[in-house]
């Protein structure tokens, strides 16, 4: 009985899975090449860091917020810095200011800027060049400005004593460095893992809080004042809105990662 021997073919057909594997484990090595970020459990935990930052500082203003009741905490009307403010009531920045609370946002600026700092160093590798620099210079300026604000109040206090400088430093340093740092990140995008809508996310956001920057600062200075802390979270609240996206975007970019096929011998 004769049998027909037949050979079993190694070349894959177009768009056989086998063949689309090594293509993506070179892509995946060359996006890791490029790559601005560190690697390893230290890096990941710098992009929980960052991710969890600004929801500690979210929590603790809700909180505050809440606590105030004469008067009653407008998001709207007051200062942000005012939620800050302990010891008994006081008329500050022509604001009455009463937030039993204080020490808890004081506590969330301080913890936010530090989670901030350590995310960002874990996270990028200073080796890699100018932009992983630029953006952990951004987010330790950003980090320390916040910090100022927590540990130095806007009270009457520190204005008598002159320490209300560094809250003004604080606060304007972060307002100016959080707002670039967003741009910074959507430029960069590409080379830390990040989707494209995150990237023009992260861009706008930047550009908003700049432009709403010199208006809120012109609300203060021409005396109006009007809706002061509405201009202020314009101004805020597009950095802390774009660490969300940095942090998230960093921990599903190192989920995908490690899903990337390996090239045997490669």
């Amino acid at each position: 009985m004769r049998r027909t021997l037949t050979a079993h073919r190694h070349d894959a057909e177009p768009g056989d899975p086998d063949e689309a594997a090594p293509t993506r484990a070179r892509t995946a090595r060359g996006a890791e090449a490029r790559s601005i970020l560190r690697s390893g459990a230290a890096a990941r935990i710098g992009a929980v860091l960052l991710f969890v930052g600004p929801l500690v500082s979210w929590a603790a203003e809700f909180v505050t917020a809440a606590a105030w009741q004469q008067p009653h905490y407008s998001p709207f009307y007051n200062w942000v810095s005012h939620l800050g403010l302990t010891g008994p009531s006081q008329v500050a920045f022509g604001q009455v200011g009463n937030s039993p609370l204080g020490a808890v946002m004081d506590t969330g600026w301080v913890l936010y800027g530090a989670l901030l700092i350590i995310g960002a160093l874990l996270s990028f590798d200073l080796r890699r060049g100018a932009r992983p620099i630029a953006v952990v210079v951004l987010a330790v300026l950003s980090g320390v400005g916040v910090s100022l604000v927590g540990i130095f109040q806007g009270s009457n206090a520190n204005v008598a004593n002159g320490l209300i400088a560094f809250h003004q430093f604080g606060a304007q340093g972060v307002m100016l460095a959080g707002n670039i740092m967003a741009i910074v990140v959507g430029a960069t995008g590409a080379r830390i893992g990040l989707g494209h809508g995150r990237r023009v996310a992260s861009v706008v956001l930047g550009i908003v809080g700049l432009v709403a920057f010199p208006v809120f600062m012109a609300d203060v200075f021409t005396g109006w004042e009007w809706n002061i802390g509405m201009f202020e979270r314009a101004v805020i609240y597009p950095i802390m809105i774009g660490h969300v996206l940095l942090g998230s975007g960093l921990i599903a970019a190192r989920r995908v990662s490690r899903r990337q096929p390996v090239a045997v011998g490669s």
